[in-house]
């Protein structure tokens, strides 16, 4: 007992956090490198260094004035005070920090835990997993594969901070919208909504069915719960619909040439040579938690788990079916929604590994531990291999390879 409770004093240390902290300030410095260098990037060059979409994207605000999103807008500011695009780099970087503390954030909502070193270090993981390599499924690390984790397009890095912190809102609010919500807490929801999809409209059209559909399972099953409640906290979504039907007419207008197609199959097989499996790897660790929990994911107080796996499926619906048609019809625009709902999977489905043996009967914790060993050996290579892609995009390797 004496020993136990010596290993409760390191662990709760509150100093034990400063190591984690200062990986994740590495972190976003490594990251602010990254960013710079890729808006600098020679686009005509023979080999390209430093290769990304941020040259692209700032091209179209500056030059173009096409206000595509809102961080179009926080570009063409940044620019003008910076006189270039170090102001840019830094934004990105702040939220690819800020992605470590908002997934931490998440953990903590999903698990009951305190926060302390193991919950930060855990969230920084999350921000490299990616998926298993394997090159005879597909021969290129991201492009083959469906990626939670992705340092080459702007608007996603900008996307999944404030979306990782809509859905901790959306969880912590979901607890007790039945008593009613307060005009704060309906607005900071409603505000955050429309930030995520004026960013990217990727996240509410994966997240806002789900919600939904949640909505509308207590409306059927709670007889007790007064009808305007449940619409007062659905009605927090509204306002981002008219951000989608904005982004909508500057994305797919007439004059554009492009709309949306339904084409199973389409992108997952662009540049895979086994796309079924590659769409297996991508999310090898969170099917395997999921099939070792199988009996814990229809419990009654598993409804965050539920919620998350049901927003990973229909975000994989979208992305393995959509297509968008005309110019952009290569580009895979339906996998952002779906990338996101990796990154939220991920999480969830760790903090279930490693919940393992309390979830399994009496007297089998031993195999609980085994199994969970053999899990976050898989997490493992999942954190490899986005450690080593990350490792080459510092190095100047185009995210292509």
């Amino acid at each position: 007992m004496e020993n136990q409770g010596f290993w409760k004093r390191i662990r709760e240390w509150p100093h034990a956090r400063i190591l984690p902290h200062i990986c994740a300030a590495a972190y976003g410095l490594a990251c602010f490198y990254l960013y710079y260098r890729q808006s600098m990037a020679d686009l005509s060059a023979e080999t390209i260094l430093f290769q990304s979409d941020l040259p692209l994207h700032v091209s179209m605000v500056v030059e173009d004035g096409w206000m595509y999103s809102f961080t179009a807008i926080a570009y063409w500011i940044l620019y003008r005070i910076f006189r270039g695009t170090l102001g840019i780099a830094l934004l990105l970087a702040l939220c690819s920090w800020g992605t470590v503390y908002a997934a931490e954030k998440l953990v903590v909502s999903l698990s009951g835990w305190k926060k302390g070193a193991g919950t930060l270090f855990l969230a920084l993981s999350l921000n490299f997993v990616m998926p298993a390599y394997v090159p005879f499924i597909g021969e290129f690390r991201y492009v083959s594969y469906q990626s939670p984790n992705i340092w080459h397009n702007s608007t996603y890095i900008c996307m999944r901070l404030a979306a990782l912190l809509t859905l901790s809102m959306y969880f912590s609010l979901e607890k007790t919208y039945r008593e009613g919500l307060t005009a704060k807490q309906w607005v900071g929801f409603a505000l955050l909504n429309i930030l995520t999809t004026g960013i990217k409209p990727s996240f509410l059209v994966a997240f806002s069915p789900i919600m939904g559909f949640c909505l509308l399972w207590d409306l059927l099953t709670d007889r007790k719960l007064p009808f305007r409640r449940i619409l007062l906290f659905g009605s927090a979504l509204l306002p981002s619909g008219l951000v989608i039907l904005w982004q909508n007419s500057v994305l797919f207008g007439e004059e554009t040439g492009n709309g949306i197609a339904f084409d199973p199959w389409y992108t997952f097989s662009l540049h895979a040579n086994i796309p079924k499996l590659a769409a297996v790897c991508s999310a090898l660790f969170c099917g395997l938690v999921i099939l070792c929990t199988l009996k814990n994911v229809f419990a009654p107080g598993e409804k965050r788990y539920r919620f998350l796996i049901a927003m990973a499926v229909l975000g994989f619906l979208e992305a393995l079916c959509l297509v968008e048609k005309g110019s952009r019809a290569v580009d895979g625009n339906f996998l952002w929604g779906y990338s996101f709902c990796l990154f939220a999977l991920f999480t969830v489905t760790a903090v279930k590994a490693l919940s393992l043996p309390k979830l399994f009967p009496a007297g089998r914790e031993k195999a609980a531990r085994v199994l969970r060993a053999v899990l976050f050996l898989v997490y493992g290579y999942h954190l490899y291999c986005g450690i080593y892609f990350f490792i080459r995009l510092l190095f100047g390797v185009s995210f292509w390879q």
